[in-house]
């Protein structure tokens, strides 16, 4: 019964999903003795009653086992009827604490409206007991607005009236203050602009500031046009003047543009373009005129004015103006009076008087770059004849020195061609100096300076220093247009050094005459050729000729060097939109070229040394040798050059090692494969003969392996690249030889194979030279078979695997 009614309570409320906690189901399981096997969709009860007896014999614990079932049943059902209640019991809690926080919202909203309704009573309440004192501040703040307005028109009314008794009094000092105060109140009445008697005021304060700019102006040109007769004190125009302050900034503009063209009239008259002292012959007069100017202004009259005012400046500022244009118009109407000495005399003086300018109206100093003492006392004395003509001081006019300078210099620039081309006309004297001193002099002033063999050539220095010179002139003289004409300049002179200087100075060199400079380069390159001997037959070099290639060598570095220098000032110097114009890249080649080709004539001379000894080579009878001795006497030969040559090349270049480096390798480029050669020419060979020039390129390999530190007390591994190639060239010559010794024995095929093993990268002509050299004699169709066994052994063998 009470079952029962569990059942029908369970089922009459809704339906609750009990989770028991992980202990509770774990105890259940093991109750039940695990329920998963019962809850399983393949559990079969057949199977589980066999498995608990599995025989006749524990059937009799049936009894025992049901009973115990039938009591872990009851103890579940009982666990489940207590939850059940339980739950029950929740469910009926959590309904009556729903209902009782229902009420409580309820009572909330009664109370939350009941605070509502007061709030409004309060409201209304407050604004009628403020309603009055609300009209009384209103009224308060219109009486206040009206008796500040009534103030301020009290204030213009009386301010007008008094404003016209002193402008025609001329009470100037008295004026200042109440217009300042009359605009203020002014800009009080903006609001009221539609209310006529307002508006009538204003138009009688303005009329009375344009009447006291009228006046004040009049009052000026009275007391500056009447002389003597002027009734105006220099008091009032000082008092004037803080008048001026306060009006319209038109007035002052006006005024101050009156003075100071009247200031100026007598200049302008004085140096009109059709009196002589115009032109810029007398430029110093303009500024010696100025200068007494202002001394007398400022001790007469300057003390009118208010020093804020800088009058001395604007009169300066003016002047400068003037003087511009008139220069620029004089000088394009008299063009064919221009020249480099006048123009430059014309810009000296200008920049002084900038400068002085700068300095009296800045109180600093111009920051102008300092010229290297050094250029300036070696063009001073060794220099003077190629001196620049009418040469601009060190701090020449440039447009970045300062705000004063380059105001009046900047008229000068479009005719700073004439500057350029005095500049071309002394490089051209100091080229032909160079070159008529190489000519005289010999190897005193051609050859190689005090400072050792090999050394940078003296005019070399020279001209870098008139280069850097003449750089510094002009860049502050301008940085357009002219900026790209002294490149030009700088390039062509590059190039005639290169032509005229340096390779004049090579043995069998011919420079061009001193007046033949004029005529166009011709090319640097093609007369090299002409010093490039391919006979071997021809003398060597001597010891002082070995010293002008070396020396060109140096002087070509350093040019090298100095030009890409150059090249970045310039383009530093220039416009920044004429940067990408300037272009040294030709002449830098140029000086690369004649490097490559002095190191090809040393390397040609070292060759035509060791070419002897390579005949000598050839000469012996290696077919009739009987044993293998020490090296042979041609090794020794091609030895003893190397050590008499290399050690003095390496002193030369001491300053330029690379150039040394390149020496070597492209000396070890040309020699080796000549040797080479050379060995294919020793035929026929005996085995014995084989191995003696095998022992003799061992030497010569180790001789060359050491030749960049040949004779030097210091020894230094010689360079990567240098000991690359002169392994992997001499290694060819001892695998061609060890091939000539491999004997043949009629496998052929094994000795193709072994060839190209030894010497992958050698051609049929060479195979055909090494079978020569071993004397095997073979019919045309047998040499047809084996250089057909040749390609396809080579082309398997450089296929990839």
């Amino acid at each position: 019964m009470e079952s029962s009614e569990m059942l029908e309570d369970k089922d009459s409320g809704p339906e609750v999903q009990i989770n028991f906690p992980s202990s509770v189901m774990s105890r259940i399981e093991e109750l039940m003795g695990g329920t998963e096997q019962f809850d399983s969709d393949d559990f079969d009860a057949v199977a589980y009653i066999n498995r608990v007896f599995p025989t006749e014999q524990s059937l009799s614990g049936v009894e025992s086992a049901v009973a115990k079932c039938e009591f872990h049943l009851s103890g579940v059902e009982h666990d489940i009827r207590r939850l059940v209640r339980a739950q029950a019991d929740q469910r009926e809690a959590g309904q009556k604490a729903l209902t009782e926080a229902q009420q409580c919202m309820a009572e909330l909203a009664l109370q939350v409206c009941d605070i509502n309704k007061k709030a409004e009573r309060s409201e209304v309440m407050v604004r009628e007991i403020t309603c009055e004192i609300k009209q009384l501040d209103c009224a308060k703040s219109n009486l206040t607005a009206a008796i500040t307005a009534l103030n301020h028109l009290h204030m213009l009314v009386g301010g007008v009236s008094a404003l016209r008794a002193m402008t025609r009094d001329r009470h100037y000092s008295e004026i200042a203050l109440p217009m300042q105060a009359i605009m203020e109140v002014l800009q009080h009445f903006e609001g009221y602009r539609d209310i006529r008697e307002l508006s009538a005021l204003r138009d009688q304060v303005y009329a009375i500031r344009n009447d006291l700019a009228q006046q004040i102006l009049a009052d000026f040109k009275q007391a500056f046009t009447s002389g003597s007769k002027s009734t105006v004190s220099h008091r009032t125009l000082s008092e004037a003047c803080s008048v001026v302050d306060i009006l319209d900034p038109k007035v002052k503009q006006d005024l101050l543009k009156w003075f100071i063209n009247m200031q100026l009239q007598e200049y302008q008259h004085l140096f009109s373009a059709e009196q002589e002292c115009a032109w810029i012959s007398h430029v110093e007069r303009r500024y010696a005129w100025l200068k007494k100017h202002l001394l007398a202004f400022e001790d007469s009259l300057a003390n009118l004015f208010p020093h804020q005012w800088a009058l001395s400046e604007n009169i300066a500022l003016q002047f400068c103006k003037i003087t511009r244009t008139e220069l620029s118009n004089i000088m394009a109407s008299r063009r064919n009076e221009l020249d480099v000495k006048l123009l430059l005399y014309a810009i000296q003086n200008t920049y002084n008087f900038e400068l002085l300018l700068h300095k009296r109206f800045t109180g600093t100093d111009l920051r102008t770059d300092n010229v290297d003492m050094n250029i300036k006392q070696n063009l001073e004395t060794d220099n003077k004849d190629t001196a620049v003509e009418g040469e601009v001081a060190p701090s020449a006019v440039g447009p970045g020195g300062g705000s004063w300078v380059g105001l009046i210099g900047g008229c000068f620039e479009p005719y700073l061609s004439l500057y350029i081309n005095s500049l071309d006309a002394n490089l051209r004297s100091l080229i032909d100096r160079f070159v008529q001193d190489a000519k005289s002099s010999g190897q005193e002033s051609a050859g190689p300076s005090a400072s050792g063999e090999g050394a940078v050539i003296s005019s070399c220095a020279d001209l870098f220093l008139f280069y850097k010179k003449c750089l510094v002139q002009c860049a502050r003289l301008t940085t357009g247009e002219p900026m790209l004409e002294l490149a030009g300049v700088f390039q062509k002179y590059l190039r005639e050094y290169a032509s005229y200087v340096l390779q004049a100075a090579l043995p069998g060199g011919a420079g061009g005459a001193g007046g033949g400079l004029a005529s166009t380069v011709p090319s640097l390159v093609t007369n090299l050729h002409t010093l490039l001997r391919d006979d071997a037959g021809d003398s060597r070099y001597s010891k002082q000729e070995i010293s002008k290639i070396t020396s060109v060598i140096t002087t070509s570095e350093y040019c090298l060097e100095t030009t890409i220098h150059l090249e970045q000032k310039l383009k530093e110097k220039v416009a920044p939109a004429l940067a990408d114009k300037i272009d040294l890249v030709p002449e830098q080649d140029l000086f690369h070229k004649l490097i490559s080709n002095c190191i090809q004539m040393l390397v040609q001379d070292l060759e035509i040394a060791c070419e002897p000894a390579l005949q000598t080579m050839t000469k012996i009878s290696w077919l009739n040798f009987d044993n293998v001795g020490d090296q042979s006497s041609y090794v020794t030969q091609i030895i003893m050059h190397l050590k008499n040559t290399v050690p003095n090349l390496r002193d030369n270049l001491s300053s330029s090692r690379k150039y040394f480096t390149q020496f070597c390798i492209r000396f070890a480029n040309s020699f080796i494969p000549k040797f080479i050669q050379n060995i294919y020419k020793c035929k026929p060979i005996s085995t014995v003969g084989s191995e003696q020039l095998l022992l003799d390129t061992h030497m010569l390999k180790t001789a060359l392996l050491e030749l960049p530190s040949l004779g030097s007390e210091v020894k230094r591994p010689a360079p990567a690249m240098y000991t690359k190639v002169v392994v992997k060239l001499m290694s060819k010559a001892e695998m061609i030889l060890k091939l000539v010794m491999a004997p043949l024995d009629g496998n052929l095929e094994g000795f193709i194979s072994q060839f190209v093993q030894l010497l992958p990268e050698c051609t049929i002509a060479e195979f055909h030279k090494v079978l020569d050299m071993k004397g095997a004699k073979f019919s045309k169709a047998q040499m047809s078979n084996l250089d057909a066994i040749f390609k396809e052994t080579s082309k398997s063998s450089s296929e990839p695997k």
